[in-house]
């Protein structure tokens, strides 16, 4: 079972990190009007490094949603941010919503 659809009210805009070049950080192309939930309040996340970093954004979204750490994200309001963590979140065989979960800069 996916997260209900409904409950994603807004719409982000993802450019996928696909690592580094010479000449710096390389993206796929964007993604628009991905549905998600954004939640904009500041808390403490790990990044992928393990360091204790401040994340002003938190998004919930469908299950696969292909947004590594790194990525670019365009939030509702027009900021543009990056994906610190990503964590999918499953539970074969239990009645709750599978999703994806990003905590963005």
């Amino acid at each position: 079972m996916n997260v209900p659809r409904y409950l994603l009210r807004h719409r982000i805009t993802i450019e996928s990190y696909r690592g580094d070049s010479a000449y710096g950080q390389r993206y796929g192309p964007p993604v628009a009007n991905v549905p998600a939930l954004v939640a904009e309040t500041i808390r403490t996340v790990r990044d992928r490094e393990g360091r204790e970093v401040t994340s002003t954004a938190q998004i919930i979204a469908a299950p696969g949603l292909d947004c590594p750490a790194e990525s670019r994200i365009t939030l509702p309001d027009g900021r543009t941010t990056r994906a610190i963590s990503v964590a999918h979140h499953t539970a074969p065989g239990l009645p709750v919503p599978q999703c994806t979960e990003v905590s963005a800069e």
